[in-house]
């Protein structure tokens, strides 16, 4: 054939080629005849099944007549003389033979004669007449044709007999089930013929079939062998065709095929090399990433330890500097402040980053949700002369009231700052596509398309080229994005140069009759004079500013610079403490996770508390997974102060 010399410039003709297989396997099924066969053996089998049906109604009719002429025949004389006794006998008589089941001789005179039960219903029964003649002997006969009376005589009786009609009917149905399991016989065996005869043509196209499959898969060193013509098996002029266009089917395939795997080759080549480019890329941005994440873990620990003591210092001298020395204690305050917000700000994305923080998903009333959100930011909004407008339109969501807060306050706080003078922010909440959108939405500048992409970037800030400090350090948005993330959603951005930014988040919706009502506002803080409190830190300036702050509270303060002497005072029996403030790293490799479980041991009554600089994602898994409360350094002196009067007050918090 010319198809398989063609060039690879031929056109092809996949339509032509295909219209040629189908018809010669139509032409092979044809010929062997399955449906001529099929259609000659239902016919005759429909015809013979008819047949004898008939067959059986006639016989079944034939019988039922015969035997009540047979009966009227032999019970005229009785019929006409009234002669009881006869007729029942007759009638007895005729249910002896079988053919019915019940009998009924009855003429107008008031005779009636039966024989014979009622038990079976009448739809199983079916019923013959025959008219009783008083005729001459010699004339009588039982098996003349139905209606031949002599001429002249008048009927002086009715005969009436009943057959039972449930062996004709199984009679029937044997019938008929004969019929068409004689059907099936022959369609089973045309089909098995056809499937005999046809497989010499339909394994060469699975066999096609099979190899176009393994080469969309991809196994392109797949081929097929199809027998060409003059094979071992010879056949008929149509099948020859058939078997000489799969062979050159097989042939274009097979050639299709080493195209591909050649191709693939080159193919798989190419991305080798790209793939080892990238790989090297990728191990240098990832070992750059892991020195980089490791040097800011060492430096937030490093810098956290003399912040926390300069922050104790700082505290505890505010209250007795003089007048010239206030101003300067109050920037050092300042400065500490902004470091402590930078570092708290960085340990926020070390925890979400190492994805310790778990959402408490729950029903949230958004009006709630916007009175904290006014509470927190409507004298800032005052003094930027920005009217806040709250719109929550009587819903709820389903999210962590803490987490969504913090990413609603951080949109709001930036809202307020970049908002135009005298303008408004909106904070509105609607329905949408099933969910709740809240908007934040302000009238300020807006934000250049070049910035947008970035702003969600960790340090990254559009209008604060001078790194002011007031303006905060570029952490927010990134915190935000992040917190977002673990909440299932994302932060939409809106914004154009001169028409302002609108913010955006979908959460799924509550019944705001499921929100639980506000819980009861915390109890006043109590007075720490006479807390009994043990410090473990190996840091000499830590222990002597803790000391100072506890005491300036009238606390009652012990200082110890290693685990193991805190362990051996916690178990001594005369010495009781109320509240362990203990280092996680301690000198000489000791462990604060081991001074903190013993003191759970040794006096389960005791709050303990651990206070660390350590920010890597292991140890705040650790942390988490025992289940130890940690103040993160710097701690502010009013938190742990509020910290403190929880346990004065009874009450530990979780």
């Amino acid at each position: 054939m010319t198809t398989a010399a063609a060039g690879p410039t031929d056109p092809p003709a996949p339509d032509a080629r295909a219209l040629v297989v189908g018809g010669s396997l139509q032409r092979d099924l044809f010929r062997l005849g399955v449906v001529p066969c099929a259609a000659v053996a239902l016919a005759l089998t429909a015809w013979f099944t008819n047949s004898r049906l008939d067959t059986l109604e006639a016989a079944f009719n034939a019988e039922g007549h015969a035997v009540a002429r047979q009966v009227a025949a032999m019970s005229d004389l009785s019929l006409y003389a009234g002669d009881l006794p006869a007729l029942q006998n007759v009638a007895n008589a005729a249910l002896r033979g079988g053919q019915v089941t019940r009998v009924e001789i009855s003429n107008s005179a008031g005779v009636y004669v039966t024989a014979g039960p009622k038990t079976a219903p009448m739809d199983q029964l079916r019923m013959f007449t025959a008219p009783v003649a008083l005729r001459e002997a010699s004339r009588a006969s039982a098996f003349a044709p139905e209606g031949s009376t002599a001429a002249g005589e008048k009927p002086i009786g009715l005969v009436q007999t009943f057959r039972d009609t449930t062996d004709y009917a199984r009679e029937r149905t044997r019938s008929l089930m004969a019929g068409i399991g004689i059907a099936m016989i022959a369609l089973i065996a045309a089909w098995a013929w056809m499937r005999h005869t046809a497989r010499s043509v339909a394994q060469p196209l699975r066999r096609i079939s099979r190899t176009v499959a393994a080469l969309e898969a991809g196994q392109f060193d797949t081929r097929c062998s199809v027998v060409a013509p003059g094979g071992d098996a010879p056949a008929a002029d149509g099948k020859r065709r058939a078997q000489h266009e799969l062979a050159s089917l097989s042939y274009d395939i097979n050639r299709l095929a080493e195209r591909l795997q050649r191709n693939r080759q080159q193919s798989e080549e190419q991305v080798r090399q790209a793939t080892a480019v990238a790989l090297q890329r990728m191990a240098e941005a990832e070992q750059a990433a892991l020195s980089r994440a490791r040097f800011l873990a060492a430096a937030s620990h490093d810098l956290r330890q003399p912040l926390h003591a300069m922050g104790l210092f700082i505290d505890g001298l505010l209250p007795t500097a003089s007048t010239a020395q206030r101003p300067a204690v109050l920037r050092l305050q300042e400065a500490a402040e902004f470091m402590s917000v930078l570092l708290d700000d960085l340990l926020e994305i070390s925890r979400l980053d190492a994805q310790v923080l778990t959402p408490t998903i729950g029903s949230l009333s958004l009006a709630q949700l916007f009175d904290q959100l006014d509470a927190q930011h409507a004298a800032r909004a005052a003094a930027a002369n920005v009217r806040l407008v709250w719109r929550d339109r009587g819903l709820a969501v389903r999210s962590d009231p803490a987490l969504l807060l913090r990413i609603l306050g951080n949109l709001v706080g930036n809202a307020i700052t970049h908002s135009a003078p005298d303008g408004t922010v909106l904070v509105a909440a609607r329905r949408r596509d099933g969910k709740v959108r809240i908007e934040v939405r302000d009238n300020g500048t807006g934000i250049a398309p070049i910035h947008q992409a970035r702003i969600f970037e960790e340090f990254y800030q559009v209008a604060n080229t001078e790194r002011d400090r007031r303006q905060g350090f570029g952490l927010g948005l990134a915190i935000c994005a992040r917190i977002a993330a673990l909440l299932g959603t994302r932060i939409a951005l809106r914004s154009a140069l001169q028409a302002g930014s609108s913010f955006s988040l979908a959460l799924p919706g509550a019944d705001p009759r499921e929100v639980q009502p506000p819980a009861p506002e915390p109890m006043a803080t109590s007075p720490l004079a006479g807390l009994r409190c043990l410090v473990v830190d190996d840091d000499p300036a830590i222990l002597d500013a803790s000391r100072a702050l506890l005491t300036q509270w009238n606390c009652e303060v012990e200082c110890v610079d290693t685990g193991s002497e805190a362990i051996r005072r916690l178990a001594e029996a005369d010495s009781r403490f109320d509240v362990l403030l203990c280092d996680l790293q301690l000198a000489d490799a000791e462990d604060g996770m081991e001074v903190i479980e013993a003191a759970r041991r040794l006096q389960p009554d005791v709050l303990a508390v651990l206070v660390s600089g350590a920010t890597g994602p292991e140890v705040l898994q650790r942390l988490r997974q025992r289940g130890v409360r940690l103040l993160t350094k710097p701690v502010a002196p009013a938190k742990l102060r509020a910290l403190l009067s929880t346990k004065r007050a009874g009450r530990i918090p979780s």
